[in-house]
């Protein structure tokens, strides 16, 4: 998984490292604008491949420990069937 966050926007993109024995795409992306203050995070998410997920704004928690950024939050999309707590990680490319 891939997230780029620039001075206003977010995005991320995921991909299946191990290719599925039938058709099916494990591509997956979505983005959108966000605020940050102190270590509340919140991310409005205007685009996603899930439609009942565009629209819908999620706060998590960050820390940033050394080069890595750890974001931890609820994702509740009551279309989707998704309730439940994330706990994402992501070291930074230079």
């Amino acid at each position: 998984m891939i997230k780029i966050i620039n001075d206003s926007h977010f995005a991320f993109l995921k991909h299946d490292l191990n290719s599925p024995k039938d058709s099916s795409n494990h591509f997956d992306a979505g983005g959108g604008s966000y605020t940050l203050t102190g270590n509340a995070y919140t991310e409005h998410l205007d685009y996603y491949g899930d439609r009942n997920w565009e629209g819908k704004t999620f706060d998590f928690t960050v820390a940033i420990s050394n080069d890595t950024l750890i974001q931890r939050g609820m994702e509740k999309v009551e279309g989707a069937g998704i309730d439940r707590e994330i706990i994402e990680r992501y070291v930074r490319v230079k």
